[in-house]
Parts: C-alpha cells; sequence; structure tokens
C-alpha cells in the first residue's frame, strides 16, 4: 500500500489485474482495488469509478449493478461491479 494518490495508468491496471484475476463471469467491487492500494482507500473510490467508466468505453470492462449491465454514458448511482467485457 501506498501513501501517495496512485496515477490514472496504476488505476487502470490495478482495475484490470483485478478482473483479470478472477474465474471469467465473476464480479467485483470497485472498492476491493481501492484497499488494495491505500489504507485511505475511500478518497480512492470516485477516480477508480471514473477509470472504470473509461476501460467500459473502450470495452475492456462491463459494469452491472444489481446484475445488470449499465451503459458507460449513462450517469451511474450506487453500488456497482466490474468484471471483464
Amino acid at each position: 500500500m501506498t501513501a501517495l494518490k496512485p496515477t490514472d495508468a496504476q488505476l487502470r491496471n490495478a482495475l484490470l489485474a483485478k478482473a483479470e484475476a478472477r474465474r471469467p463471469g465473476t464480479t467485483f467491487c470497485p472498492s476491493e482495488v481501492a484497499r488494495d492500494l491505500a489504507a485511505d482507500w475511500r478518497p480512492l473510490m470516485e477516480p477508480l469509478r471514473a477509470m472504470a467508466r473509461e476501460l467500459a468505453r473502450e470495452g475492456r470492462l462491463q459494469v452491472t449493478q444489481k446484475g445488470d449491465a449499465l451503459d458507460a454514458e449513462a450517469p451511474w448511482h450506487g453500488p456497482i461491479r466490474l468484471s471483464l467485457a
């Protein structure tokens, strides 16, 4: 864990690494990545959600809520889950 703010590249790599480490079809919460990156992980949630949106736009990640796919261009509210697209 680091006290320094992760770069966009580090956030991107951490999200993709977590997704690739999961069995196909399984999801994870962005907070799992945030906790891996920093002891004070809550401030990382918005940057991670923004990077997840970017990766969803690229077709790299699937974003779901209550099992339903979310549109990368639509507003997201509440908890989300991520997986490889």
